[in-house]
């Protein structure tokens, strides 16, 4: 017991002697923090508008839209592919808005609200590109068992045999079954893109709202 008494004492001694910050020098290093976190997330957005824009250009062709016609998703596609573009693009100013926010915050509410709004953007933001995928492999799905080549004649022995309400439950099966899978998997790219950014934006909030009681 001595010697732990001896202990505390040579460290209540050594922690005298640490240098304490200011409240001001404390919230400055939050903010910087916080404040190249958005920027990072702003940019990572752009690059990923980018890729996906780029890979949707490589990939479309004369002989992809002419199969979307024959499978009579053409329109649907176009329509959902300027929703998406442009909803992305909304999210991206939002992206930047909210690290300019950040860059002049002068108060410590401040800076946890503008946190908060960053993070429920980014939510949306996940969660809208997660939707859009799923609304288009559904649709494209739909398109190439009801009228694709090789869905009518799944679909002609299905009647053949007597059995096409079965066709159709295991077909529908299938299809939400793989895109749960391919869901699954693009959330966890999400996830491990600006789910790090994000926990750490968290722990920033905490340390705001410690310092704030």
């Amino acid at each position: 017991m001595e010697e732990l008494e001896l202990l505390k004492r040579d460290w209540k001694k050594k922690e005298g002697e640490l240098p304490r910050l200011s409240y001001t020098e404390i919230y400055q290093m939050i903010l910087k923090k916080s404040t190249s976190i958005v920027k990072w997330i702003f940019y990572i957005s752009i690059i990923e508008f980018v890729f996906w824009t780029t890979l949707n250009i490589i990939t479309s062709d004369s002989g992809s839209w002419e199969q979307m016609r024959s499978i009579h998703t053409y329109y649907f596609m176009i329509g959902l592919t300027v929703l998406s573009y442009v909803v992305l693009v909304y999210f991206i100013y939002k992206f930047y808005t909210n690290y300019k926010r950040i860059s002049f915050t002068d108060s410590s509410k401040r800076l946890m609200k503008t946190i908060l709004d960053t993070k429920r953007t980014v939510t949306q933001y996940v969660w809208f590109n997660l939707s859009i995928f799923m609304v288009s492999l559904l649709g494209m799905m739909y398109g190439t068992l009801r009228y694709g080549t090789d869905g009518e004649r799944i679909q002609q022995a299905a009647l053949q045999t007597g059995h096409e309400t079965l066709f159709w439950i295991i077909v529908c099966f299938l299809c939400l079954i793989s895109t749960a899978v391919f869901l699954g998997l693009l959330w966890l790219f999400y996830r491990l893109l600006y789910g790090i950014l994000l926990k750490k934006l968290r722990q920033n909030y905490n340390e705001l709202g410690k310092m704030e009681v």
